[in-house]
């Protein structure tokens, strides 16, 4: 008789919710419901509730308890750490049926159920999933609404967002009773995610600071990732929203079984981000296809087997080389470049940012200002940094050699005897007579940026194809199929030993860009150069067939020398020229004239 009543019950229950508008979805195991795995008993409401003998916790509970213990999210910058979740709490009873260690069905007293179907499980593996049922008190953290852990209210004006005694529970997020709150997320969210309002209902959006860490979503409304316009495909299985705006937080992240547990992001660092820039159909309009550039000869390196990114990491990476989309750019604060503004400032695309200064290279700036300073993570005192011919081409020695030559900051300091102007404005007395007006674009002949006080990184080393210099890729030194990601051809000079035969002559060059020096002709007019207006032996040299290289330094004097003055940028490569007997290799503008052995040739 108490069965038939509690059946009665139910029935009526089940009635209820389907006149309420069918919200139960596919949480209706019943045998007329629309979930995969289906039972036998006619009242949906009976496989998870009891209205009698239940397991005296949760609501009228008689889903058979998990008693697995779960490995949860764990990354280098959560605040708070999550536990296992407590019996009978709202946790335990969704993952009662969701990790799959107990079967739908095994309902006390009355079952277990026979079921038919199956359902994808949520396992015990759950690091890959939003953290929950975390460590109580719960600790703040910038980006994370103050009132969280002030008062254990989330920022959602509804409430719909909420903490369950004062932790974040699965239902913080779901309402099991209804899967279509959000029309196109079927996920029994409890409000309508789109432009991420159920993740924003407890993730600041405006600046906060917060033991010495700042909101890194501070800036996140006006971004391109919140209200790019583009459509994304369905094909492109994200869910039911339509543009990326829409998707908001969900394009990157997803909340449970991503494919890159850190972040929760939905792949690993840049495969994250080469789903929807690859240029294919994910969205339309396309993004620039990134990841081509990545295939080219010459390409900055994602990752190397000593080194992956990781958000926590240090902004100056000693012994940690890669080059990761998020090395460079920040999701949560990048926006298109529209406009190219003028060196050394920082292009959109980069806002928000990280750096090192140039002043010491070890004091980080957040945000970065200017271009140079994002490069210099690597590129200037971090340690472990490497050479590889076979990826980035033949790197000269050269003869005045600071102790680290790969340290680009003394080369390019403003004490430097001399230097390309990246960190600081041009300084130089001498007559610049083959310094163009203009850079010329790509092509060689159309008129380009004005030339300036200073120049970017990436007006040398850029993609072969970006847009700013006339080309249809995207901007930045993703890839070239010129060594050194150069953006245009530049030949070194190369011997076998220093002061012996040179192997690879051009003589007569080409001085167009399609010669050997298309990557110097940018900037510099190489018919003044060979009418020797700056140096009487330039023209014997070229036509010769020597390198620009062979002489000259591209970024700067690293250090002093009592032999080479190094004005000019004359600092001989060290691989190709050798002292003459007696003599070191020396270089002297005042009287014009230097001492060593090139080509077998004594000076």
């Amino acid at each position: 008789m108490k069965t038939r009543v509690m059946l009665f019950l139910c029935f009526v229950a089940s009635l209820a919710w389907a006149q309420s508008s069918d919200v139960l979805g596919s949480h209706d195991l019943s045998m007329s419901g629309t979930s995969r795995i289906k039972g036998q008993m006619s009242a949906a409401c009976l496989y998870c509730h009891v209205p009698h003998s239940g397991l005296g916790k949760g609501p009228l509970w008689g889903q058979t308890f998990s008693t697995a213990l779960y490995s949860t999210y764990t990354s280098g910058t959560e605040q708070n750490a999550a536990i296992q979740p407590e019996l009978g709490q709202a946790s335990s009873l969704c993952l009662s049926c969701h990790d799959g260690t107990v079967a739908v069905g095994q309902v006390i007293p009355y079952g277990p159920y026979a079921m038919t179907g199956t359902m994808p499980k949520m396992t015990t593996e759950l690091q890959s999933t939003h953290p929950f049922s975390l460590q109580l008190p719960l600790k703040d953290a910038a980006n994370l609404v103050a009132t969280l852990a002030a008062n254990g209210t989330t920022n959602d004006p509804t409430q719909a967002v909420k903490l369950i005694r004062g932790n974040l529970e699965c239902t913080s997020c779901h309402e099991p009773h209804n899967q279509s709150i959000d029309k196109h997320s079927l996920n029994f969210l409890v409000k309508d995610n789109v432009k991420g309002a159920v993740c924003l209902a407890c993730h600041e959006i405006n600046p906060r600071t917060v033991n010495g860490h700042d909101n890194v979503l501070a800036t996140w409304p006006v971004t391109i990732h919140a209200t790019a316009g583009n459509l994304v495909n369905p094909n492109a299985g994200l869910g039911g929203y339509s543009t990326v705006a829409e998707f908001a937080c969900n394009s990157c992240h997803i909340p449970h079984a991503g494919s890159g547990a850190k972040g929760l992001l939905r792949g690993s660092n840049e495969a994250d981000c080469i789903t929807c820039h690859n240029g294919g159909s994910a969205l339309s309009p396309a993004a620039p296809n990134v990841f081509a550039e990545f295939a080219k000869q010459g390409a900055h390196p994602f990752y190397t087997p000593t080194g992956s990114h990781d958000a926590s990491e240090d902004v100056l990476l000693n012994q940690n080389r890669h080059a990761t989309c998020a090395d460079c750019h920040n999701p949560h604060t990048s926006n298109q470049v529209v406009t190219f503004p003028l060196p050394p400032t920082l292009r959109a695309s980069q806002d928000g940012v990280p750096g090192i200064s140039s002043s010491d290279g070890v004091t980080v700036l957040k945000p970065a200002a200017n271009q140079f300073e994002n490069c210099l993570r690597c590129h200037g005192t971090s340690t472990g940094k490497t050479t590889n011919p076979v990826v980035f081409g033949y790197l000269p020695v050269r003869v005045v050699a600071a102790p680290d030559p790969l340290n680009v900051i003394l080369e390019f300091s403003l004490t430097s005897t001399s230097s390309h102007p990246v960190t600081h404005d041009r300084t130089s007395p001498l007559p610049q007579t083959s310094l163009r007006a203009n850079m010329l674009n790509q092509d060689g002949a159309t008129i380009g940026r004005a030339m300036g006080s200073r120049i970017l990184c990436t007006d040398c080393h850029n993609s072969d194809d970006n847009r700013e210099f006339g080309g249809t890729g995207p901007s930045g030194p993703h890839g070239s199929r010129w060594f050194h990601l150069l953006e245009r051809r530049y030949e070194f000079s190369q011997a076998v030993v220093p002061g012996g035969t040179i192997t690879n002559l051009f003589p007569t060059p080409d001085l167009s860009v399609a010669g050997p020096y298309a990557m110097c002709a940018k900037c510099h007019d190489l018919a003044q150069l060979i009418s020797n207006s700056s140096f009487t032996e330039h023209e014997r040299h070229i036509n010769a067939g020597f390198s620009c290289s062979a002489c000259h330094t591209a970024h700067g004097m690293g250090t002093v020398s009592a032999s080479i003055s190094g004005e000019r940028l004359v600092n001989f490569d060290a691989g190709v020229v050798a002292a003459k007997t007696g003599v070191p290799v020396s270089y002297n503008r005042a009287t014009n004239s230097c001492a060593l052995v090139c080509h077998n040739q004594t000076h």
